[in-house]
């Protein structure tokens, strides 16, 4: 399974800006230096996230882009639907259009399977998972720094 790299890099600037003190923002710039993000696309998916009430901006001075709720109450699910990328339970993965229990394609029960341990993942993974994981795993201090 593989999510989209829109998806992908909103997870990533998300991710970063979980890293941040509460309340500290970031400048698109270095948003996308952190996190590996053309510069040309961050702005686009910045505005996405603002849109979706996950961001607040600011310009000026102080201003930037930073969290609109505390890490632990935004999950990887909150932050797919933001730029586009749920997961679809109905989606037939085999072509046949839609299928379900009653009309299943070949292919339905495994992908049920994969689709049920993806929701189940992005649902209960919030960005406070990231960020323990971080800031309790020595290799990761330089992201801090």
């Amino acid at each position: 399974m593989r999510v989209s790299q829109t998806a992908e890099y909103a997870l990533r600037a998300m991710a970063q800006l979980a890293l941040l003190p509460e309340g500290v923002g970031a400048r698109a710039k270095d948003l996308a230096d952190a996190a590996d993000i053309p510069a040309h696309y961050i702005s686009k998916l910045l505005r996405k996230l603002v849109v979706a009430g996950l961001l607040q901006s600011r310009k000026g001075h102080g201003g930037g882009f930073r969290l609109s709720y505390p890490p632990e109450d935004i999950s990887f699910l909150n932050v797919l639907e933001a730029v586009g990328q749920g997961v679809e339970p109905d989606r037939c993965s085999f072509g046949w259009g839609m299928c379900d229990p009653n009309n299943p394609c070949p292919l339905h029960p495994a992908w049920t399977q994969l689709n049920e341990a993806m929701m189940e993942w992005a649902t209960e993974t919030t960005l406070a998972d990231i960020r323990a994981y971080v800031y309790n795993d020595a290799r990761w201090q330089t992201l801090l720094e």
